[in-house]
C-alpha cells in the first residue's frame, strides 16, 4: 500500500493563502493600526493532529477546560513535550517527506477585537515565527497554511473578520516535511515562538517597497534606487529623503499598473559602514490623483558592496570581518527572545569590538536588522535551511537534487531576501548551512541574484565556491588557512571563516594567530567565532540554586551533551574570558613602543572608515601597586588605516631594586555614544620598561635558633623556634609545615600533570583517560636524604612519577633548604623520561600540588591577571599585583571544568585576613588556587555540583598547556603544549603580614647561596 502524504508531509505544498513576502517597511500610524496577539492563549496539546477534537476550529467551540499558554513561547519550555538537543541527528527515521505518525501538535485559540472602522481597510494577520508548520482559522473558516519556521508569514483575513470579537485558531505541527530542511545544531523547539500581530492597511496600499541606497564611484554622492508596487488604482508616489529632521532630497515616481521605479542622484551623503552607521529615512506617499492613500517609511544607508573576484569591499575598502555567529536563544525562553535583551547583546558586541554577525542558521525577526543598521554590523543573513542529518547517513545530497524539493529550497532563500533587502547592514545572503550542494542550491542562488544583485552570496557547503561569491570554510586549521591565503583554489575568491574559534567551555585559544593571518593576507577577510551564547536551559536544583541544563539532562537520547554550551557569553549573560580576549585581539588599534627611553609610541589605526578623534589615550607608568606617573592624550587625529606617533612624557625618578616598571595603555571613548559610556575601554596594551636594578633588600633578616633534625622510622622533622617541617621518608613527601606554631601546609608538594577536563580537550580525553591513564598518577620515593648545610638543613628527595601501567613520566628531585629564619627554599627538578614510544603527544600540565588550611581564603599574586588566562588566551591580561578572595579565583562554567589559571606569576601569597604564606618564583610559573580538588571538579557536571573540601588546594605549574578550541577547531599549538621534557622550578616560601607582601617579595635569596 502506498503511503499517502498528509498536508504537512508534502514538500510541494509551500503555503495556502499566504501573502507574497515583502520588505519590512513601516506604515504611518494614520494609515495603519496594529494590535498584538501576544499573551495568553488557550492551548490543547495532542499526540498527533488526527486526535484533534471535532469542530475545534469553530468560533464558539467550548475551550474553557483547555490549558493556558503564553505566546510567544516554545511549548517545550511551558510544560509540553520534551526538550531534546542534537547537533546532527533527526529525531525520527529519515524517510522524506514523511514524519512520525505520532506528531506532537498544539492547538492555540484566542479572541481579538476588530474595530468598526476597520471594515474599509485590509486586515492582515502576521506570524513572525512558528515551528514547524501550521494551519490558521478565523471564526471557524480556514485562512491558510504555512511553514519555514523562522520566516514571517502574513494572511489577508479581511473577508473572514467581523466588527467586534473575532476568534482565531492555530494548529501547529512539531514535525513536517519542512523539518527535513531545519536540522540545525540547537535544541528542538516547537510552537508559536515569535510575535503574532494583526494590523490594518489601506485597501489601496503599498504592497512592496524596495530601496537601494548606492554610492557613486567616488563613494561620496548618493544614488537612491527605488521600486514601489501598490494597487493599480494608484498613479504616483512622492518620496522624501531625510537625515534626522532635515529633508535632503525628494521626487516623484510615476506608476503604471501600480508599479514604478526611479533612480535619483541625491548629492553628497554620509555613507553607512559598521564603524559609522549613518542612516537616512525615506518617506513615500502613495497618491490616487491628489488624494494620499498610504504613507510608508523605511531607514536606509548609502553604501556600495563590490567584489572583484579576489576581495569584497564596502565603500571601496577591503573590510575585515571580526564576527560572531548568533542563534536566537534565551535560557528561559529557548528560541523566544526578548528584543530588549537582543539589543543588549548587540551593545555588548559593540563594546567588545565585534563588527559582524552571521545569522546562524536562519533569519532573525525584522527588528533585529533595524538594530544592526543602527548600531553598525556587517550581517550575513542566512536561509532557514540545514540538512545535517543526511551527512550522518552518508547521503548528504539526497534532497538537493530532487526536483520536487526545488521550490521548497528557493522559497526559503527568496522570502528571506524579499523581506530583509532594504537593510544596509546585510552584505551577504547565505543559502543555508551544512547541507552539501546540488541543483536546488544552484536554483536558490539564481533566485537570489534575480531579486538582488547588490550583495554577495555565501554558502560554506559550496566547497569550491562554484556558485557563491566568497570562499567560505569552517574550523580550518592555521596551516590550512595559510595554504588558502597563498593559493588560488576556489577560483581565487575572497575567503571567510564562517565558523572558527569554537567557544566551548574554557577557551577558545589561538585566536591571536588567526587574526595575524587575517591581517597578513588580503585574501583572508576574517571570520565568525562560534558562537555568541551558551545554550544552557535555566533550571533550579534541589536547593533552589540556578543551574543550566544541556543535552541529556531531560532524558533526551540520543543527544550531543553540552555541545550546545559553546558561546562567548555564558548562560547568565556574563562575558567569558574568551570574549574579553577576543575584544583585545580584534581591537581597532595597535600600539608599538618605538623608544622606551623617550616615550615614543606608535599608534596604528585599524579603523577603516573613521578617524581616532572619538578616542582618548590614558597612560600610566606603574610598579607593583603604585602609579609613578600618568597622563591622558585627548587629541588623536589619526586617519583610518594610518599610523601616528606621540611622545608620552613619563619619567621614572628613582629605580627601586628588584622592581619591574610597566607602561600601561588604555584607549577609551572620549564621549558617550549609543553603546558605550564616556571612558569605556576600547583596547589596552602593556609594555615592560627597561628599568631594572638588582640588589638585596636592605632590611636585615630575623634569625632563629639552630635547626634540629628529629628522625624516627618513617618521619623526619626539621624544626626550631621559627619553623617546623615534617616529612614522610617512606613516600618522600612533605607532610606539614608550621611557622611559629601556625599550620600553613597540610599536605606537601607532590608532582601533578592532571587538570580537570575542558571541553576543548574532548578529542584527547579518551586517550588521556583510557590509554595513558593520566588520572591514575603515582609518585614513588627513590631516595631520601637529610644533611646539615651551614646553618641550614637540606632535605633531598628523589622520586619516580608516572601513571598506572605506563613507562613514561618524570624523575623528580625535590631539594628543600630550611633556614633558621623560617624561610624554605624548594628547588624542584622534573626530568622527563620515556622507556618506550608509547607516550601521549602532550599532557595537560606539569607542576606541583599542595594543600593549605581551609581558612586560607585570601589570594594575592604578581603576574598576569586579574582574570584567568592561559598561554593561548592571555591577550586581555596585564602583569600586575592582584588580590582576590578564594571564591573569586573560580570561574563558573555551566559545565564545570579546569578554570582559574594565571600565568607568568613571579610570586603567590595565600593566607587569611592578616598574614599569608608567600611563594616566590625565581622564574615565572603558573598558578591556580581553589577550595576543591581536581577530582571533585572533574566529577561535577553542573553549577553547584562541585564538592568543596576543607582545605585550600594550590597548584604551581612549570608549564601549563593552552586551551585551544579543539572541541571543533584548532588544537593547542606546539609552543603551548606540555611535553615529557625537563622542567625546573626554584621557589622560596616564607610567611609574612599581608601589608608586607610586596616588600618581602623583593628579598632576593638564591638557592645556590644557601
Amino acid at each position: 500500500m502506498k503511503r499517502e502524504r498528509k498536508q504537512w508531509e508534502n514538500e510541494e505544498v509551500l503555503q495556502i493563502g499566504r501573502r507574497e513576502a515583502h520588505t519590512d517597511f513601516k506604515r504611518h500610524d494614520n494609515f495603519s493600526e496594529k494590535i498584538s496577539l501576544n499573551g495568553e492563549w488557550k492551548f490543547l496539546f495532542l499526540k498527533a493532529p488526527e486526535y484533534s477534537p471535532e469542530h475545534f476550529e469553530e468560533k464558539n467551540y467550548a475551550d474553557e477546560s483547555w490549558d493556558g499558554i503564553k505566546v510567544p513561547g516554545c511549548w517545550e519550555l511551558n510544560g509540553y513535550g520534551k526538550l531534546h538537543y542534537t547537533d546532527v541527528w533527526y529525531l525520527f527515521p529519515i524517510n522524506p517527506p514523511f514524519v512520525p505518525s505520532e506528531n506532537p501538535t498544539g492547538i492555540y485559540r484566542r479572541t481579538f477585537e476588530v474595530k468598526e472602522g476597520w471594515k474599509n481597510e485590509k486586515i492582515i494577520l502576521r506570524f513572525d515565527g512558528v515551528s514547524s508548520a501550521y494551519d490558521v482559522w478565523i471564526n471557524g473558516t480556514h485562512v491558510g497554511y504555512s511553514k519555514v519556521s523562522r520566516l514571517g508569514s502574513e494572511f489577508d483575513i479581511t473577508d473572514y473578520c467581523e466588527a467586534g470579537e473575532n476568534q482565531i485558531t492555530v494548529r501547529v505541527y512539531r514535525w513536517s516535511d519542512g523539518t527535513y530542511l531545519e536540522c540545525q545544531d540547537m535544541w528542538w523547539y516547537s510552537g508559536i515562538f515569535r510575535d503574532v500581530t494583526v494590523y490594518t492597511e489601506p485597501k489601496n496600499a503599498v504592497s512592496d517597497y524596495i530601496v537601494d541606497a548606492d554610492l557613486d564611484k567616488a563613494y561620496e554622492n548618493g544614488i537612491l534606487k527605488q521600486t514601489i508596487c501598490a494597487d493599480a488604482a494608484a498613479d504616483r508616489a512622492v518620496w522624501k529623503l531625510w537625515k534626522e529632521s532635515k529633508e535632503i532630497a525628494g521626487g516623484e515616481i510615476s506608476l503604471e499598473n501600480g508599479c514604478g521605479e526611479a533612480t535619483d542622484l541625491v548629492g553628497k551623503v554620509e555613507s553607512w559602514n559598521a564603524e559609522e552607521p549613518n542612516l537616512y529615512r525615506v518617506e513615500v506617499t502613495l497618491y490616487e490623483g491628489e488624494q494620499p492613500v498610504d504613507v510608508i517609511e523605511t531607514q536606509t544607508g548609502f553604501r556600495k558592496i563590490e567584489n572583484d573576484g579576489k576581495n569584497f569591499r564596502v565603500n571601496g575598502k577591503v573590510i575585515l570581518l571580526n564576527g560572531v555567529n548568533l542563534h536566537d536563544f534565551s535560557p528561559k525562553g529557548g528560541a523566544t527572545v526578548d528584543p530588549a535583551v537582543v539589543e543588549q547583546d548587540l551593545i555588548l558586541m559593540k563594546q567588545h569590538n565585534i563588527n559582524a554577525i552571521r545569522c546562524s542558521h536562519y533569519p532573525k525577526a525584522s527588528y533585529f536588522y533595524d538594530l544592526c543598521d543602527r548600531y553598525g554590523f556587517y550581517v550575513i543573513d542566512e536561509a532557514d535551511l540545514e540538512t545535517h542529518g543526511f551527512e550522518w547517513i552518508e547521503k548528504y545530497e539526497w534532497l538537493n537534487e530532487e526536483e520536487s524539493w526545488k521550490n521548497a529550497y528557493c522559497d526559503r532563500s527568496s522570502r528571506m531576501v524579499k523581506e530583509h533587502r532594504n537593510h544596509p547592514s546585510i552584505i551577504m545572503w547565505s543559502l543555508g548551512n551544512e547541507s552539501s550542494t546540488g541543483a536546488n542550491f544552484d536554483a536558490s542562488a539564481a533566485g537570489i541574484r534575480s531579486l538582488d544583485n547588490t550583495r554577495l552570496i555565501h554558502y560554506e557547503g559550496d566547497f569550491e565556491a562554484d556558485i557563491t561569491d566568497v570562499y567560505s570554510t569552517m574550523y580550518t586549521r592555521l596551516d590550512g588557512m595559510k595554504r588558502i591565503a597563498e593559493g588560488n583554489d576556489a577560483h581565487g575568491k575572497p575567503h571567510i571563516l564562517c565558523e572558527y574559534g569554537h567557544s566551548m567551555g574554557n577557551g577558545p585559544g589561538n585566536l591571536e594567530e588567526y587574526q595575524e593571518l587575517f591581517r597578513k593576507y588580503p585574501r583572508l577577510q576574517g571570520g565568525f567565532i562560534w558562537e555568541w551564547y551558551d545554550h544552557g536551559i535555566e533550571e533550579k536544583d534541589a536547593n533552589e540554586n540556578t543551574v543550566y541544563y544541556y543535552g541529556g539532562d531531560y532524558g533526551d537520547a540520543p543527544n550531543n551533551s553540552n555541545f550546545c554550551m559553546d558561546g562567548l557569553l555564558r548562560p547568565d549573560r556574563v562575558p567569558s574570558t574568551g570574549l574579553e580576549t577576543y575584544k583585545q585581539i580584534i581591537a581597532p588599534v595597535k600600539f608599538t613602543l618605538e623608544d622606551a627611553e623617550s616615550g615614543e609610541l606608535k599608534i596604528e589605526s585599524r579603523y577603516q572608515f573613521r578617524t581616532m578623534e572619538h578616542t582618548a589615550l590614558i597612560w600610566k607608568v606603574v610598579h607593583d601597586e603604585e602609579i609613578i606617573c600618568e597622563g591622558k592624550v585627548e587629541e588623536l587625529e589619526i586617519e583610518p588605516e594610518k599610523a601616528g606617533k606621540i611622545i608620552l612624557p613619563y619619567k621614572v625618578e628613582e629605580i627601586l631594586p628588584e622592581t619591574d616598571y610597566y607602561l600601561n595603555l588604555s584607549l577609551v571613548y572620549k564621549e558617550a555614544n549609543q553603546y558605550a559610556e564616556a571612558g569605556m575601554e576600547i583596547a589596552h596594551a602593556q609594555f615592560k620598561l627597561p628599568y631594572h636594578k638588582s640588589g638585596k633588600a636592605e632590611q636585615e633578616r630575623v634569625t632563629g635558633t639552630a635547626l634540629e633534625v628529629i628522625k624516627d622510622a618513617t618521619r623526619v622533622t626539621v624544626q626550631n623556634d621559627k619553623i617546623e617541617l615534617v616529612f614522610d621518608q617512606v613516600r618522600g613527601k612533605l607532610l606539614t609545615m608550621k611557622k611559629e606554631g601556625k599550620l600553613w601546609i597540610t599536605e606537601g608538594p607532590s608532582m601533578n600533570l592532571q587538570r580537570a577536563t575542558i571541553d576543548n580537550d574532548m578529542y584527547k580525553i579518551v586517550d588521556w583517560r583510557e590509554k595513558y591513564f593520566l588520572y591514575r598518577q603515582q609518585e614513588q620515593c627513590e631516595g631520601f636524604r637529610v644533611q646539615q648545610q651551614n646553618d641550614n638543613v637540606k632535605v633531598e628527595i628523589h622520586t619516580h612519577f608516572s601513571l598506572l601501567s605506563q613507562a613514561f613520566g618524570f624523575k623528580g628531585i625535590y631539594t628543600y633548604v630550611i633556614c633558621p629564619d623560617g624561610e624554605v627554599g624548594l628547588n624542584i627538578k622534573m626530568n622527563g623520561f620515556k622507556y618506550s614510544k608509547f607516550v601521549p603527544e602532550f599532557i595537560p600540565r606539569i607542576g606541583i600540588e599542595f594543600k593549605m588550611p581551609g581558612e586560607m581564603r585570601n589570594v594575592a599574586w604578581y603576574g598576569l591577571g586579574p582574570e584567568e588566562n592561559y598561554p593561548d588566551m592571555k591577550s586581555a591580561a596585564f602583569i600586575g599585583i592582584y588580590h582576590k578572595k578564594l571564591e573569586e579565583m573560580h570561574v563558573e562554567y555551566a559545565m564545570p571544568q579546569e578554570n582559574g589559571h594565571r600565568g607568568e606569576v613571579r610570586w603567590l601569597a595565600v593566607g587569611n585576613e592578616k598574614e599569608s604564606m608567600l611563594v616566590k618564583a625565581e622564574t615565572p610559573v603558573g598558578i591556580d588556587v581553589h577550595d576543591y580538588t581536581i577530582e571533585a571538579l572533574d566529577k561535577a557536571k553542573h553549577i553547584g555540583e562541585i564538592e568543596k573540601c576543607d582545605e585550600t588546594v594550590v597548584h604551581i605549574d612549570a608549564k601549563h598547556s593552552g586551551v585551544g578550541s579543539n572541541s571543533c577547531g584548532e588544537e593547542q599549538l606546539y609552543a603551548n603544549k606540555t611535553r615529557i621534557n625537563d622542567y625546573e622550578m626554584k621557589l622560596w616560601i616564607s610567611c609574612t603580614e599581608n601589608g608586607r607582601l610586596t616588600e618581602e617579595s623583593k628579598k632576593v635569596r638564591g638557592m645556590e647561596n644557601e
